[in-house]
């Protein structure tokens, strides 16, 4: 018989931006890295440098929601 998985609570975010934040650090690190050995064409560079901008995105949105686990936390 399988054992029961323990509930988390339905508000823990905490590991998808854990996830996210991985992803996007390492997305933006391999575009930079094949950008500055020119392995991307000039039209495909609006593309990727959006793309970089989402990765950018998340980044800041990751650091925010752990700032604020930290305040919550330590409340």
């Amino acid at each position: 018989m399988a054992k029961p998985v323990p509930e988390k609570k339905a508000d823990d975010h905490s590991q998808i931006y854990e996830v996210s934040n991985r992803v996007a650090r390492s997305t933006v690190a391999v575009i930079d890295t094949v950008v500055q050995r020119g392995g991307f064409k000039g039209e495909e560079l609006t593309t990727i440098g959006q793309l970089r901008d989402q990765a950018t995105q998340i980044i800041q949105l990751c650091e925010q929601f752990q700032s604020q686990q930290g305040l919550d936390k330590s409340s």
